[in-house]
């Protein structure tokens, strides 16, 4: 049955009778596990922590709307501060303000334009990679909060565990991450301890954020600075938020639409610029601790970014005093989570060659803290091994007939760019035989690299006194051999 968009877009709102309570508590679940990572990457990328916490109230709320994953969170983190760093410390707030805003307007025409379809050539491999790396990420996140601490410290932590884990078995009515924050919170207060507190991780804010231009000259030198950081931070922030959106397809069962999810990012991210913030990405950590704990509706995201708000201004006072051990569980959590275990498993099952491209994407990733070159590094991997692969299905078997003195090649497999010079390879171009023929009916012709060996192959025979009969063909590669080399076509036979 045919849904229509007004139905559908009401659907993802309300997912069923018992789904705002369960988007609305993960919702809150997700804010409290991204509040430490944005203050985190607001350090990674020299900028205040309100700046990146009010950049994510502000994505939150737009993406909530405009965005095409419902359940997905969105905030100021991930590989976007770490492109992002370079433009702050060299000329400043004001211009990471500007690229946010035009980094945006790229995310928008790239989801016009529909890019999201290169996400198709990212295999099942480079994502399982991309989700490890993600899970070591934010595990090693955790570390330095784990260190030079008191025992108070890992005694809090290994509580915060115990709750989260154990509440579930009792109870599922609350998330058991609010039930660990808000226990270790009422513990720290009652009986004061060495531990840090979220007062510790930075200045949160302390009034709403306000509308405006960032504050650099209108001028085309204004451009050019900011336009190669703001391309980097578009196409950095895209792939991770279409790569998230991918795993809550799997973990939902469900489908989203990833242009939509291109263009609503761009709009939160131009929202973001314009109430000073950074721009932002999907958070696979708490988007996956967001869907973990029921979170499945629009409502889900829109409840995380509202909630930011009430935790940076009317509740701040009582946030601050929330222990960071707190959080530190949560992440820990969520850094379980979201790793592949069963890709172990797959290590020996899998061919080998899966293996490395997994390995490589995770090893990537978490030596440069870059997902965007964990999954290029994946990314080429796949396709040169794939290349090979295909390279090594592409025959030529050799005949010959002494009665009309005639060669036959029987070609069959893909023709392309990896296998051109292997195929120009199988022909003698010096044979003795009166006539070649070159039979291409199991065989496809994909670009002019296959052209151009088949006209390199037909001119040498013809050169040496050979007559050369083509057949085969099929259409496709008959349009291209006509287009790119006319004169090979001069001798096909009929048929």
């Amino acid at each position: 049955m045919n849904i229509s968009p007004i139905a559908r877009y009401r659907a993802e709102w309300f997912v069923d009778a018992g789904g705002a309570r369960r988007d609305i508590l993960a919702g809150m679940v997700g804010t409290f596990a991204l509040i430490p990572e944005v203050i985190a990457f607001s350090f990674v990328a020299g900028i205040d922590p309100e700046v990146g916490l009010f950049a994510s109230f502000v994505i939150g709320i737009v993406i909530a709307f405009a965005g095409g994953r419902p359940a997905m969170i969105s905030g100021a983190a991930g590989s976007v501060a770490l492109v992002a760093a370079a433009l702050v410390h060299a000329h400043g707030l004001q211009y990471l303000l500007a690229a946010t805003v035009l980094a945006g307007l790229f995310q928008v025409v790239f989801g016009l334009l529909k890019l999201d379809v290169l996400l198709r050539f990212v295999s099942r491999s480079v994502r399982t990679g991309f989700v490890n790396a993600l899970a070591i990420l934010i595990f090693s996140a955790q570390v330095p909060q784990m260190l030079d601490v008191t025992w108070h410290t890992y005694a809090m932590i290994a509580g915060g565990l115990a709750i989260i884990y154990l509440v579930p078995r009792i109870t599922t009515a609350i998330p058991s991450p609010l039930i660990c924050i808000v226990v270790l919170t009422a513990i720290s207060v009652a009986f004061p301890m060495p531990v840090h507190v979220v007062a510790d991780l930075g200045r949160l804010p302390d009034s709403l954020p306000s509308l405006g231009l960032p504050g650099v000259p209108f001028a085309w030198e204004t451009v050019r600075i900011v336009a190669p950081y703001a391309f980097a931070m578009a196409a950095v922030g895209l792939l991770e938020s279409l790569m998230t959106a991918s795993v809550v397809d799997d973990l939902t069962e469900t489908t989203s639409s990833k242009a939509r999810e291109c263009t609503g990012l761009g709009l939160a991210n131009v929202a973001a610029g314009m109430f000073g913030g950074i721009a932002g990405c999907g958070m696979i950590g708490q988007t996956v601790g967001n869907v973990r704990y029921g979170g499945r509706g629009r409502l889900s995201t829109l409840v995380a970014g509202v909630f930011l708000l009430l935790v940076m201004v009317p509740l701040r006072p009582w946030i601050a005093q929330v222990p960071v051990a707190a959080l530190v569980a949560i992440m820990i959590m969520v850094s379980i989570s979201t790793f592949s275990w069963s890709s172990l498993a797959d290590l020996a099952r899998h061919p080998k060659v899966s293996g490395v491209v997994m390995l490589a994407t995770v090893a990537v990733t978490v030596f440069t803290h870059d997902l965007s070159a964990g999954v290029a590094v994946g990314v080429v991997l796949s396709g040169v091994f794939f290349a090979f692969k295909v390279t090594r299905l592409m025959r030529v078997d050799v005949t010959y007939d002494a009665a009309m003195d005639t060669r036959i090649y029987l070609v069959s497999g893909q023709i392309f760019f990896a296998s051109a010079d292997i195929f120009a390879d199988r022909f003698d171009l010096r044979d003795t035989a009166r006539t070649a023929r070159i039979d291409l009916t199991a065989a496809h012709l994909w670009d002019v690299t296959a052209v151009g060996a088949l006209e390199d192959v037909v001119t040498k025979m013809r050169r040496h006194g050979m007559t050369v009969e083509l057949i085969g063909l099929n259409e496709a590669s008959a349009v291209l051999v006509d287009r790119h080399a006319p004169l090979v076509r001069a001798d096909v036979a009929a048929g």
